[in-house]
């Protein structure tokens, strides 16, 4: 899955899917996707992250009290 790096504005390939829907996770695997060569995989925060779209990450991926 490709997401976008915020800051940036760089496409980040998530490596860890179920970290991702883990709630209880405030970062997750993944590396950039930009440039000729395959990047290292790195820990990008939750919050810098938000669909290709611009449309920002559902809540009940990053608040594990998002039913309250």
């Amino acid at each position: 899955m490709f997401l976008r790096d915020k800051k940036s504005g760089d496409l980040v390939e998530i490596t860890d899917l179920g970290g991702l829907c883990d709630p209880c996770q405030d970062s997750v695997e993944g590396r950039f996707h930009a440039g000729e060569e395959m990047q290292e995989n790195q820990p990008f925060s939750k919050a810098s992250l938000a669909f290709p779209s611009g449309e920002e990450l559902p809540r009940c991926w990053m608040d594990p009290d998002y039913r309250d």
